[in-house]
C-alpha cells in the first residue's frame, strides 16, 4: 500500500478522517496511513460490514450475533459538540468490532437522548434505534488504512494488517447533521 494516494492532499485527509485526526493531533499521533477506494473494491465481509446506508451497530449486531457496547478510548466536549474517540465490543464476549471516532451534535437531540448519548454507555446507532430517531446515515468515503499500533492494539489485532473502513455522516430529517464518524473494522 502506497504511503498515501497522490492525489489525497494533508488537508483532504485530515477532512476525510475527521474526527480521528483530531484525537491523533490531540495525542501526538501521526493520521494512519489510508488508500480512499471505491465501495466494490471493499473485499467481503467488509462490503457487507461497511458499504450501505444503514448505521453501523444494528449491522454489526446482526453480523455477530449480539448486542453492542461502548469502551471510551478518549472524550472532549467543546460547546454542543462531543467527540469520542470508542471501541464497539460485544456484549458476551467483550470482543472488539469496530473502532470508531465520532463527533456527535448534541443540540440536535432531545434532552433525554442528549443525556444518554452523554453517558457514554451504549452506541450513538442504538441510542437512535431504540428511541426509533428518524435519521439517514450517508457514507461519504471508504478506505484501506494500515492498522498503527494504536488502532492494532485496541482492536486486539496483531502487526500492521490491512483494515477497511468508511467516512459516515448521519442527518436528521431535516438534513442537518447529527454526527461524522470515522469508523474501521478489525476481522
Amino acid at each position: 500500500m502506497a504511503d498515501r494516494p497522490s492525489t489525497t492532499s494533508l488537508p483532504a485527509l485530515r477532512f476525510l478522517l475527521a474526527p480521528l485526526a483530531d484525537f491523533c493531533a490531540a495525542d501526538g499521533r501521526a493520521l494512519p496511513l489510508l488508500e480512499e477506494c471505491a465501495g466494490d473494491e471493499v473485499p467481503e465481509p467488509y462490503r457487507g460490514l461497511l458499504v450501505h446506508n444503514g448505521d453501523m451497530t444494528p449491522t454489526l449486531e446482526r453480523f455477530h450475533g449480539d448486542t453492542l457496547h461502548l469502551r471510551i478510548l478518549g472524550k472532549r466536549m467543546q460547546g454542543d459538540r462531543l467527540a469520542r474517540q470508542v471501541l464497539l465490543l460485544t456484549d458476551a464476549s467483550e470482543r472488539p468490532v469496530e473502532y470508531g471516532a465520532i463527533e456527535i451534535r448534541l443540540d440536535r437531540f432531545e434532552a433525554a437522548a442528549r443525556e444518554e448519548i452523554e453517558a457514554c454507555r451504549k452506541p450513538l446507532g442504538a441510542i437512535l434505534r431504540d428511541r426509533n430517531i428518524p435519521h439517514s446515515s450517508r457514507p461519504t468515503a471508504y478506505f484501506r488504512v494500515a492498522g498503527d499500533r494504536f488502532v492494532c492494539e485496541a482492536l486486539g489485532v496483531a502487526g500492521t494488517p490491512k483494515l477497511y473502513g468508511r467516512r459516515n455522516t448521519l442527518r436528521d430529517e431535516q438534513g442537518r447533521t447529527l454526527a461524522e464518524i470515522v469508523e474501521i473494522l478489525p476481522l
